[in-house]
């Protein structure tokens, strides 16, 4: 049998883990309560002699966070592609298809999602191995979860009813009512999607050039067109052509070679805090402590708390989750959990920055976060990381004062370059063209004042990056 080709889609929000999960720094970025993050575990599964290196489709905004953590891993990808705009799974399935077809028309190809959990890896790759046989035969593979819950959250797939390890699939459902629910576990020939599957490049290529023919056209146009940006691989324009429809509904529910592999391994999506709770180890009376602030639990029962720095007390609550990050906090019933994306959404309505980012904000050179703000000043907190430099740039409405708090920092000023050690500080008049590196094999931490007239990121302007990036990065 050929090796299979991973193509891990990295492009979810994970708005119901707010207000940890942001679009800036997903869910699928998290190490959450484990050693690696959910991508990271992803892309380990996907490792061994039945895979080629995977390939990873993402938007541009997470690029680098996606190289450096892979590069934490020690994983090397086949590829790293950007999606100029996002456009559901059916078009990046369309995608991973063409790309594997390249080098062989019948190539195997096993789309997954970054964002699961799946702790028995040896019992995920026994899976994939007997979906891989039946997808050389020409079948459209699609892995499934026995259902432990009438679960609404989730799609399902109806099989025939059989004990062998393939089963055929006779429909789809999604998302249906609780008392629907409660009837396919009756049933049981019913299994959660879990949104992974397999099969040949051609395959898939013939369904989708039939039943979706212009999501084949806008992903070839796409294809033709791809840029080398500086090691990733840049969909072009036409990407956006294609209608934003999932695989599910584009192909699967009418694909009549449809196959369900179960995946008998514990599993879940981590679509939701309550979804986190019921998957960790809980403390004799079921709570679930999490992150590095200081949690207290008093005459509490069957709750999680997360706080990321600050002090949390929960007191005389039940079945609560109370989640604490640096700009905001969220207090749920686990009853109610999956209702966190509205407040999400309201959010975003309302064009509040509390759904894009964190305080802190990654950059490829390293982060910078806000500790004060005020109508007349802002202090911030830079790290530069061992070798990176910002971008040669200059704010046409404001100075910039910086004082070296930990190692040593490279400040170009104009034609004019000093090097700076702990407690000495620079000055950056308005309009001055400046760049900050360091160059030492320590990241360099600064702690600065912006004051007005006008504070906001947008007054930067770039005329040198050595990543490359876009203005809107």
């Amino acid at each position: 049998m050929r090796k299979i080709s991973p193509f891990i889609l990295s492009g979810g929000a994970g708005t119901r883990l707010w207000p940890l999960s942001r679009e800036a720094l997903p869910k699928q970025f998290h190490k959450l309560a484990w050693q690696e993050t959910l991508f990271q575990q992803t892309c380990r599964r996907l490792t061994g002699d039945l895979f080629t290196d995977p390939i990873i489709l993402s938007n541009q905004h997470h690029r680098f966070l996606i190289a450096e953590q892979l590069e934490e891993a020690g994983i090397k990808p086949a590829a790293i592609v950007l999606e100029p705009v996002g456009r559901n799974t059916a078009p990046a399935a369309c995608i991973a298809a063409l790309l594997a077809s390249r080098s062989d028309p019948d190539a195997l190809v096993l789309l997954v999602p970054s964002d699961q959990m799946i702790p028995d890896a040896a019992a995920f790759v026994r899976a994939i191995s007997v979906g891989a046989t039946e997808a050389e035969k020409g079948a459209f593979v699609v892995f499934g979860i026995e259902p432990d819950c009438p679960h609404t959250g989730y799609g399902y797939v109806e099989t025939e009813k059989s004990n062998s390890r393939v089963l055929k699939v006779r429909r789809f459902v999604e998302k249906p009512s609780r008392e629907v629910a409660e009837e396919f576990i009756d049933a049981g020939n019913f299994y959660w999607n879990a949104g992974i599957f397999l099969f040949k490049s051609a395959t898939l290529i013939d369904l989708i050039k039939k039943l979706v023919p212009e999501v084949l056209e806008a992903c070839r146009d796409a294809l033709n067109e791809v840029t080398d940006d500086v090691g990733f691989l840049r969909l072009n324009c036409s990407y956006a052509k294609a209608p934003p429809i999932a695989l599910d509904y584009a192909v699967a529910e009418k694909a009549s070679n449809m196959q369900c592999v179960p995946l008998n391994t514990p599993w879940s999506d981590m679509g939701s805090w309550s979804s986190l709770w019921s998957l960790l180890e809980k403390d004799s009376t079921g709570n679930v402590a999490l992150g590095e602030g200081e949690i207290l639990l008093e005459q509490t029962r069957n709750s999680l708390a997360y706080s990321d720095h600050a002090c949390v007390a929960l007191v005389g609550v039940s079945d609560t989750i109370v989640v604490a990050t640096e700009d905001a906090v969220l207090v749920v019933s686990k009853d109610y959990a999956e209702s966190v994306k509205k407040i999400v959404e309201h959010l975003k309505g309302n064009g509040r920055s509390h759904t894009l980012h964190h305080s802190r904000v990654y950059r490829p050179w390293g982060w910078y976060q806000s500790i004060n703000k005020g109508s007349r000043y802002q202090v911030k907190c830079i790290m530069v990381k061992p070798g990176a430099k910002l971008s040669l740039q200059s704010h046409f409405h404001r100075s910039e004062h910086w004082v070296i708090v930990t190692g040593t920092l490279e400040v170009t000023k104009g034609d004019e370059v000093e090097l700076l050690s702990e407690n000495q500080s620079t000055f950056i008049p308005i309009g001055k063209k400046h760049r900050l590196a360091t160059p030492r094999k320590i990241p360099a931490f600064i702690i600065g004042g912006q004051p007005p007239p006008y504070l906001a990121q947008d007054a930067l302007v770039r005329f040198e990056d050595v990543y490359h990036r876009h203005p809107d990065e």
